[in-house]
Parts: structure tokens; sequence; C-alpha cells
């Protein structure tokens, strides 16, 4: 993939005033994606817009978008309030309650899947600071698709979670017909599987996967 990704490039519509419509016909992408992507972001609509559907409904969209955007505020200034200081025992529990939804449940494998790096790289912290583990027991395979560049999503991925370029495994391209198209701008990066490799040492290998296991049934 050469130049920006899809949501960059509704990310920058959306800031030069395009609607959720417009940007979808351009984009190609669902207005439900486009919601998850863009809401956040604050909307004034240009003179196309405006042309298109009337000053009326631009103004009622414009002023909708303004209320919409001081209540995501409001929800972050409440967030920094609810959550407040993350504690040793708050990053057990937030590390383990990730692994419970995203990590590798069936033999004795430490892994965890996911599309975001921030769930990766607070895994990486959760492994290091609670388990014990180096930055050297971490590999990653990365599951991409045709429109993704490899090599720049492996760049990506290693600046993001510090895992160094040369601990990634051979990437998978999923090259299926039926998901080309669904995924297609969706994952700009692809998914990182992360992996646990004991290099020797005994508690890093199949007993880290049994014990995590054991905290899991503990708190479930």
């Amino acid at each position: 993939m050469h130049g920006i990704s899809v949501k960059e490039k509704a990310i920058n519509l959306r800031k030069k005033g395009y609607s959720y419509n417009l940007i979808s016909g351009k984009t190609g992408i669902s207005r439900s994606t486009l919601y998850g992507w863009l809401s956040s972001i604050p909307y004034i609509p240009n003179q196309e817009v405006i042309e298109r559907i009337g000053k009326a409904r631009a103004a009622s969209g414009e002023f909708k978008a303004k209320q919409k955007a001081k209540s995501i505020q409001e929800a972050k200034e409440l967030a920094k309030k609810d959550v407040g200081e993350v504690s040793d025992r708050d990053l057990f529990m937030l590390g383990l309650g990730i692994y419970i939804g995203e990590g590798t449940k069936l033999g004795d494998t430490v892994r965890i899947i996911n599309s975001d790096p921030r769930i990766i790289k607070l895994s990486i912290k959760w492994l290091i600071k609670k388990c014990g583990l180096t930055v050297d027991n971490f590999v990653i395979r990365l599951h991409i698709y045709p429109d993704n560049d490899e090599n720049e999503c492996i760049r990506h991925w290693s600046k993001e979670t510090s895992v160094p370029m040369a601990q990634f495994q051979k990437t998978q391209i999923d090259t299926r017909k039926n998901k080309k198209l669904f995924k297609k701008g969706k994952l700009p990066y692809g998914t990182a599987h992360m992996t646990i490799q004991s290099r020797g040492e005994r508690t890093f290998g199949s007993f880290l996967g049994r014990r995590i296991r054991a905290w899991m049934e503990e708190v479930l």
C-alpha cells in the first residue's frame, strides 16, 4: 500500500467539512465505521455539502456535531477522574482481563492477538512487570491483507511495541477473496499475534501458560 490509508483519507475529508455520506461515497467505507473513526473530529460543513443538502440541514448537522464533540470532551474529563492513578494491582487485573478476552485459551502457549497496538503494548508491559519477562521473550507474527505494505506494517508494530524487527516472524497475508474487500482500509497495519518464547527459562514456558490460566480460573 502506498500513500495514506483509507482511514487517514477519511479523517482528512472530515476535517475539510465533508459529511459522512460524501466521505462514504469517496472512500467506500460504511457510515457506521466512519462514525467510530470520526465522531470526535469537529465538523463544519463545506460549500459542497451546503450546496447538496441546503443551508438548514447543514446548520443542523454542524450543531449536532458540536453538541456531540462537547459531550465526548465531558466524558473524557470524567474518565480521567474515574480512572485516576493506575496501581500495580490495577495493572495486574487489567492485563488479566485483556488475556481473558484476547489471549489464547487452548494448550500452554501464551499468545495475545489484537489489531490495536495499545492492547499489545499494555500486554507486554503486564507480562514484563508481573511475570518477569524481558523484551527478548516476545515474538510477533503479523496477519495482513493484500492492500497492506508488509515492511511498513512491521516497522509500525516494532515502533509501537518496542519489539525489535528481528523478532518478527514470517508475515501471513490473507488472500481470501471473501474477506479482502470487507477488511480493505479498516486494518492499515494488520493484526498482531504476540507470542511468548521461553528462551530456555522453564517458568516462561508451559508453566507460564498454566499460571495465567490458573489466574483466569481464580477470578472467573
